[in-house]
């Protein structure tokens, strides 16, 4: 079993591998805080422990009192004959993110799978949330592979209302951060409001604008979330599809963030 204490602003935290039925219960318990109860997609603990025997990493963060308060799944594989590991699911107690638990995880998770030969990543986010976009973007130094439409289809969440588009994203040992001054460099904003012209302009560098919370917008009307998400989808496959490339997300003060996109 693997084990490693870090900071995190919150206070220390253990990192380790789960590998107790009362590890495996508290990751399904946190699972159901995270995605609802209504969630379907709840990886179960049979599960979690195969993973742990075939390359899989099924890993937690531990407070003073011994309480899961995050934790990492993920599978191991080939992907054109090399190994990688598809990170699955990411959560953390409420009450601890923004504490940077999220990423001593994905840290611990890269660690392990390390030790074992595998140094790439994979993983989704949903494009609209923006604290997730700065994460993996500015703060791990992702790259974007594609965009998928509607990836899981229905779950049963309630967080998951307006579809799972999904940005696929990959991590290995060459990825940096890259901050937040990707807003210096000169480019067109465009789905401004949720709204985009009928042809897309062809600028070198493009700003995608998205809502700032999203999950608070869709709790006030998920119409208009709805739109957001069609819009944003629009200009992400017809962007992509030319060869623009995701640079990082761009946040200023009184501003919606942006991606910026560059071919």
């Amino acid at each position: 079993m693997s084990t490693a204490r870090l900071a995190a602003t919150a206070g220390p935290v253990l990192l380790r591998e789960l590998h107790s039925h009362d590890d495996y219960a508290a990751c399904i318990e946190l699972q159901k805080i995270t995605w609802g109860e209504s969630f379907r997609e709840i990886v179960p603990a049979a599960m979690l422990k195969i993973s742990q025997r075939v390359g899989g990493v099924a890993a937690g963060a531990f407070d003073d009192a011994g309480q899961l308060v995050g934790f990492v799944f993920g599978l191991t594989g080939y992907h054109q004959r090399r190994p990688m590991h598809w990170s699955h699911m990411l959560a953390v107690r409420p009450e601890m993110r923004d504490h940077g638990v999220g990423r001593q995880l994905k840290q611990f998770q890269r660690e392990l799978l390390a030790a074992a030969g595998v140094d790439t990543i994979c993983w989704t986010y949903d494009p609209l949330v923006a604290r997730n976009a700065h994460f993996n973007l500015n703060r791990l130094g992702v790259n974007v592979l594609e965009y998928v439409p509607d990836m899981y289809a229905s779950t049963g969440s309630e967080l998951h209302a307006i579809g799972t588009d999904r940005l696929v994203v990959c991590w290995d040992s060459s990825n940096r951060e890259r901050g937040n001054s990707q807003h210096l460099m000169q480019c067109r904003i465009i789905n401004q409001d949720g709204a985009l012209p009928d042809a897309l302009p062809a600028d070198p560098c493009i700003g995608i604008e998205i809502p700032a919370d999203i999950s608070a917008l869709q709790e006030q009307s998920v119409d208009e979330a709805l739109r957001w998400r069609a819009t944003s989808q629009r200009a992400f496959l017809h962007y992509l599809g030319a060869g623009y490339r995701i640079q990082g997300l761009c946040r200023a003060e009184g501003a919606r963030p942006y991606y910026l996109l560059c071919k």
